[in-house]
């Protein structure tokens, strides 16, 4: 990388939290997240230079767009300062911090505020699975399923397990690790939730299909939230630590990134990935250029992964595209318990989507906050114990917009 690029903290709403029940919109998710933040962090708004905005589709769920413009109604020290959206289905909070880390690499501007919003339980679960389905190709796939998402990533396992075998029991042990990850989490949407022994079989009554292979433990959840991120060039990130009299040392760091963009259809990624080993290389490249420019080699100097769990056969795919395993052989991780709490490499401490909650534009920005917790021991009752380099892998559209992240100290 250019240069380095510091995190000075943020913050991350509770994501079982229900805004419309409560009576607030969408803008109040946004300004009550950025205030927070900013107290977090000890920042004042006339110090940030620059925001960026992560949000998929509030003009379906909501009717607002233009949400560069809500920085100014926050406070009125963020009133002429430049915003801008940035929209890549779930990945588009991670498309907000690739674009703030441009700005400072550029050298335009030293602090910028990253926020990734979205308000989706506002609506029936089936409109909101209906405006979710503006990811994928409209008119083109997906046009014979009740609910797109699930089915689209049901053919993803049709995949693996034609070309490599699959067994549900997998998927499964790893939708339990995210929701027994997801208890320790204090922001996590399903840390009460309650489950039967057979909520994690293929009982239809306890666990139903939704979609093909995918059955109700499956699938991540819908949520309101938010999370904000304030990302700094070095100069900047000295001022900060110098005037807190910490050491620079002590902040994190984005050390590498990687951003590929594949064919939106599905069918097309599949016949193109034909004769690779990786079902999805796209993402296999993401990853592999934020490790070269993280300057590490691959999984084994990682400390914890946040990845994309919007289903459980996404985590698996990302196990083997993380290079924890061979391709074909991410079953190995989950039966030697490298990917739990305890193991190895443990993936998704925070109990990613499935446990924490997936609101679509907030999760690229909610990783990247998750990360740096973890790299400065301030994850808590989550916290990785050592953790000083973690990865990140946020997913929009079926494999079609790919982000990774290398944060550490």
């Amino acid at each position: 990388m250019s240069q380095n690029i510091y995190i000075l903290g943020g913050h991350q709403t509770d994501f079982a939290q229900n805004w419309t029940r409560e009576d607030m919109s969408l803008f109040d998710l946004f300004s009550t997240t950025v205030l927070t933040a900013l107290e977090n962090t000890g920042l004042d708004p006339k110090d940030i230079e620059v925001g960026h905005v992560g949000n998929f589709v509030a003009e379906l769920f909501t009717g607002q767009g233009m949400l560069g413009g809500f920085f100014g109604h926050v406070h009125k020290d963020f009133s002429g300062m430049p915003a801008s959206r940035h929209e890549g289905a779930c990945a588009s909070g991670s498309l907000a911090i690739l674009g703030a880390m441009t700005d400072i690499e550029s050298g335009r501007y030293d602090l910028a505020c990253v926020a990734g919003v979205e308000l989706m339980r506002n609506v029936s679960g089936g409109q909101a699975a209906d405006n979710l389905g503006a990811a994928i190709f409209v008119g083109k796939e997906g046009q014979d399923a009740k609910y797109i998402w699930p089915a689209m990533f049901s053919d993803l396992a049709e995949e693996y397990d034609r070309r490599y075998g699959l067994r549900h029991e997998h998927l499964m042990e790893i939708s339990k690790t995210n929701f027994d990850n997801a208890r320790r989490n204090p922001n996590a949407q399903s840390r009460n939730w309650q489950f039967e022994d057979k909520s994690f079989t293929a009982d239809d009554d306890y666990n139903p299909v939704i979609e093909g292979w995918m059955r109700r433990q499956d699938c991540g959840q819908v949520s309101d939230g938010a999370a904000v991120v304030f990302l700094a060039s070095e100069a900047r990130a000295k001022q900060y630590a110098d005037s807190r009299g910490i050491p620079l040392e002590s902040l994190a760091q984005v050390k590498g990134w990687g951003h590929t963009t594949a064919p939106m259809l599905m069918q097309t990624k599949l016949v193109d990935s034909a004769n690779d080993d990786y079902v999805l290389p796209w993402t296999r490249k993401a990853i592999t250029d934020a490790y070269r420019r993280a300057g590490i080699s691959g999984p084994d100097q990682l400390d914890a992964i946040e990845t994309h769990d919007c289903f459980s056969v996404t985590e698996y795919m990302a196990i083997e595209h993380f290079g924890i395993t061979a391709p074909g052989e991410a079953w190995k991780a989950i039966e030697e318990g490298v990917i739990g709490f305890e193991g190895s490499l443990p993936v998704n401490p925070s109990g990613g989507l499935i446990g924490m909650g997936h609101p679509v534009g907030a999760t690229g920005v909610r990783m990247i906050l998750d990360a740096s917790k973890q790299v400065t021991g301030n994850a808590g009752d989550y916290q990785v114990e050592g953790a000083a380099t973690v990865g990140t892998f946020n997913v929009g559209g079926s494999g079609t917009t790919n982000c990774a992240f290398v944060v550490g100290v």
